[in-house]
């Protein structure tokens, strides 16, 4: 029995290339004059996605037109459909084909010369996927009832070698042998190997030890795994690549080398998803994604909790994916779901379950219906909830019912901005829009706010989302910033191991870029509570110590006491180590608790570099417990201050 053949030309593609692609379908059965086919791109209309073609032949650029086998071109026509963002592309045939006769679809430029078809053609999707498939459908009948379709499939590949990403540990021991991972990438962050022939890459750092001199070749592959580097003194240091055929130089983020320790700084999202792979049409890409081309360290599932947005079929598979992709000392997987309340006190909640095959928890359910009741239900050890977006208008979180035991952290920023404070109080990437319709900030869900009012959490980073309550910001005119970034430090990457730096807020947030942070007060680190009863020298002096190795130069630290920047270090440099005294009494500048607790100060530090990225230490906290104080309001800074 003969079959239908679907072949392309070209077969393969370079991610980003823009040609003339022809699609030729050679019919097992003959096709009547009148016979309807439709052509589908199964593109979302994204930026990275196959470029939509237009139908005007007077255009005679980007166009997409079919031909008959004795080459009679014919036009197309656009067919909008409900559940697809980009059209597809419907044919009329103006004459029968017969058995084993070929018909060719084409998208790009009609002009044969190449400069015409480089200009003018079709540009295909800038990221690389195997068998990337297209549609056609065939009604002979011509009354547009459409049934299984034909596939056509090509391979997009990495394009020309453009940038060398660097992933290395953040922190390290002296002495303390490490791995690095070496990644080729074209200039859209595909791996590839599409390099000269002959192309080496010459390996450095500070400190270079003489007989150490490597020279690599581009691998295969897209990427080399580095074994067994170490430093020999304490420092910051950065590994240095260079292409020794275009001379240029590749810098890893910073690695901070200390003389000993005993925690790593681990990377990833517990809230967010990646424009490139939709985790609600493909969790096991989606988790793929991050653990193998974003380099995380740690992933957490967050599709909102509705049955439209995650079906309990949809769940299922999400909790499967979830614990097969979990491993230890290479990729943490956390299962998770975004639930939002009815009320300001409840606002949105990123749940994260500390272990698999975990219910979620729908709001519709009675017994889920309210923040109370599901943690009425849990316990601190299985469950977290993180307040997020807490300061976007009609969506924000009040912390009125702050409960300590389940939300130990906050989400400070995500890709649709900070929630640290107002815009006016000096908020660098303040929730807005440029649309009068879109989201803007609203004070009541200020993370200062709350933690004058004695809330408690340290800080964790969103990155992007275009789920649920978010849906309606990306096609608008949101203003979106870059994914942030969560940095946990614990003593080892292990679920169990980051569930308790979690749960002690001994984390911190980014706004996507690996910047190393700390800092600690009397020697007790960022995440931690301290009391003058224990330490009687902190009513008099609170000693404060840190350090920051950024991605680029830091611009300002920021120590905010109390909700307000009280101290601004300027170093100009890319790292440094500082000490602060802060000598002022704490009976002046002690807040006053709203409940039955000790009057208290807290303080936390933010980072702002050059390139306008940012990095939020969690707070560290002063009770005082030995004497009484007079608690006081924080100052607000007067204009010009």
């Amino acid at each position: 029995m003969r079959r239908s053949i679907c072949f392309c030309e070209p077969n393969l593609s370079l991610a980003g290339d823009v040609a003339t692609w022809k699609f030729s379908y050679t019919t097992a059965a003959s096709l009547p004059k009148g016979t309807r086919l439709k052509f589908d791109l199964l593109s979302k209309g994204r930026d990275i996605d196959w470029e939509c073609p237009q139908v005007n032949p007077k255009e005679k650029k980007n166009l997409i037109w079919a031909e008959t086998p004795d080459g009679k071109a014919f036009p197309a026509k656009e067919l909008e459909e409900e559940d697809q963002i980009v059209p597809s592309f419907e044919f009329v045939l103006p004459s029968e084909i017969k058995a084993g006769e070929t018909l060719s679809i084409f998208m790009g430029s009609p002009d044969k010369s190449r400069e015409e078809q480089e200009k003018n053609g079709n540009r295909a999707q800038t990221h690389i996927q195997r068998r990337r498939p297209f549609h056609l459908y065939i009604d002979p009948k011509g009354k547009g009832d459409y049934k299984d379709p034909e596939i056509f499939t090509l391979d997009v590949r990495g394009n020309v070698l453009k940038n060398i990403r660097i992933v290395a540990p953040s922190i390290v021991a002296k002495n303390k042998r490490f791995d690095v991972i070496i990644r080729f990438e074209d200039i859209f962050g595909n791996l590839t190997n599409n390099a000269p022939e002959g192309t080496l890459v010459e390996v450095s750092y500070e400190h270079l030890r003489e007989n150490l001199n490597w020279k690599l070749f581009v691998p295969e592959t897209g990427f080399i795994n580095l074994p067994n580097l170490y430093f020999n003194e304490p420092g910051v240091y950065k590994i240095q690549l260079r292409n020794l055929q275009t001379n240029d130089k590749f810098l890893s983020a910073p690695v901070k080398c200390f003389s000993d320790n005993d925690k790593s700084v681990y990377w990833g999202l517990l809230h967010g998803e990646s424009e490139r792979v939709d985790s609600a049409e493909n969790i096991e890409s989606c988790l793929r994604h991050f653990r193998d081309e974003r380099n995380s360290q740690f992933y957490a599932s967050s599709s909102f909790e509705s049955q439209e947005e995650t079906s309990n079929e949809h769940w299922k598979m999400i909790s499967t994916q979830v614990a097969e992709f979990n491993e230890d000392y290479r990729f943490t997987t956390y299962l998770g779901f975004q639930w939002f309340g009815d009320t300001a006190e409840e606002g949105l909640r990123q749940i994260i379950y500390a272990k698999d095959n975990k219910p979620i928890l729908r709001r519709k359910d009675s017994k889920s219906s309210a923040l109370k009741k599901i943690y009425k239900s849990h316990t601190p050890k299985d469950m977290m909830g993180i307040p997020s977006f807490s300061m976007g208008k009609g969506l924000e979180t009040t912390f009125i019912d702050f409960t300590p035991e389940y939300e130990r952290v906050v989400e400070i920023y995500n890709a649709w901005g900070s929630s640290e404070c107002t815009e006016k109080e000096g908020n660098p990437r303040p929730i807005t829009s440029e649309d009068k319709t879109g989201v803007f900030e609203s004070e009541k869900g200020s993370i200062r706010k709350a933690l004058n009012n004695n809330c408690r959490f340290g800080f964790v980073a969103g990155g992007l989302d275009d789920r649920g309550i978010y849906s309606e910001l990306y096609e608008s005119g949101q203003v979106q910033y870059s994914p942030g970034l969560t940095a946990i430090l614990a003593i080892e990457q292990t679920r169990e191991a980051l569930w308790q730096a979690l749960y002690n807020r001994c984390c911190y947030a980014t706004t996507g870029e690996r910047i190393i942070v700390g800092f600690s007060i009397a020697n007790i680190f960022m995440g931690n509570e301290l009391n003058t009863k224990a330490k009687p020298g902190l009513n008099f002096n609170r000693h404060i110590s840190g350090y920051v190795a950024g991605t680029d130069t830091i611009e300002e630290i920021n120590i905010i006491r109390n909700g307000v920047p009280f101290h601004t270090i300027r170093p100009d440099t890319t790292h440094i180590d500082f000490t602060f005294d802060d000598t002022e009494p704490l009976s002046k500048i002690a807040l006053k608790s709203p409940d039955e607790r000790p009057p208290f100060v807290y303080y936390y530090i933010r980072v702002i570099q050059k390139n306008g990225h940012i990095a939020w230490a969690s707070p560290i906290w002063i009770d005082i417990t030995d004497q009484a104080v007079v608690a006081v309001a924080p100052k607000k800074k007067k204009k010009g201050e």
